[in-house]
Formats: C-alpha cells, sequence, structure tokens
C-alpha cells in the first residue's frame, strides 16, 4: 500500500523536537504541529501574549511566521487555512490581545474555523501555542 502521509521539514523554521514533525501531508491537507512564539535557538519570544501570538503566527509565518514558512515548505500558505486552534494559558488576560495579534494575518472575510483553549502550561513556559490544518491547492 503507498504511504498516504509525507512529513513536512524545513531548515527555515523553528525546528521541531525529535518527538514530532514540523508538519505532515494527508489526503490534501497539511497537519501542522503546534507552534510557540520561539526563535530558532527555541528561546521564547518577550513582550507577552501579543508578541508570542504574532511570533507563534509568523513562526501557522516565529508561530504563524513558522506556520507560514512550514506550510510553504508543504505548498500551501496561511490563505489556506481551514482550522486553526489556540491554547491559551490566561485566557481572561490574554483572549483579547491574541485575537489582535492574530486577525493581522487573515483576510477577514476568509477566516479560518478556530478553537481556543485554555490551559495550565504550555511547553518553554510559553502563553500561546497554535497548530492548524491547511488545504492544499490543487489536491
Amino acid at each position: 500500500m503507498a504511504p498516504t502521509k509525507t512529513i513536512v521539514s524545513t531548515p527555515d523554521a523553528v525546528p521541531p523536537l525529535p518527538v514530532f514533525s514540523q508538519a505532515v501531508i494527508s489526503r490534501g491537507h497539511v497537519y501542522m504541529s503546534g507552534n510557540i512564539g520561539c526563535k530558532k535557538d527555541l528561546t521564547l519570544v518577550e513582550g507577552g501574549v501579543q508578541a508570542q501570538t504574532r511570533v507563534a503566527l509568523e513562526n501557522i509565518s516565529i508561530v504563524l511566521e513558522n506556520i507560514s514558512i512550514v506550510l510553504k515548505a508543504a505548498g500551501s500558505g496561511l490563505e489556506h487555512i481551514v482550522k486553526a486552534t489556540v491554547y491559551l494559558v490566561n485566557m481572561p488576560r490574554d483572549f483579547q490581545l491574541m485575537n489582535e495579534a492574530y486577525i493581522r494575518f487573515f483576510d477577514k472575510d476568509t477566516l479560518p474555523a478556530r478553537t481556543c483553549i485554555g490551559v495550565a502550561c504550555l511547553p518553554l513556559g510559553a502563553d500561546v501555542e497554535i497548530e492548524c490544518i491547511a488545504e492544499l491547492p490543487g489536491a
């Protein structure tokens, strides 16, 4: 039986830990691993949830930059995200701040579906983590 998934790996994005892939392509979709607002040396971006969301969203292009980079390596892009999941350590304090950073990366007429979940803690002490599923154009 032919493989139904392809591992995506790009040195241009923040490297994944050795226990998961940056993303996996399967049946016309790209499944992104969660991204936190860290730099390539795996240190967190300072500035709280807005800066980490921007970086996290810059990392789905450091979270979306990284996400954008990995999606591009997979043949997709931010505009093809169909579902995003956001994890916040402090939902009451950071939900609006995260939204203000998040909305800058998407066309308001084609926003992906999204779930935002409050969690007890995230890797490296991050305030926000974002994962997504995107379509592969033409698949």
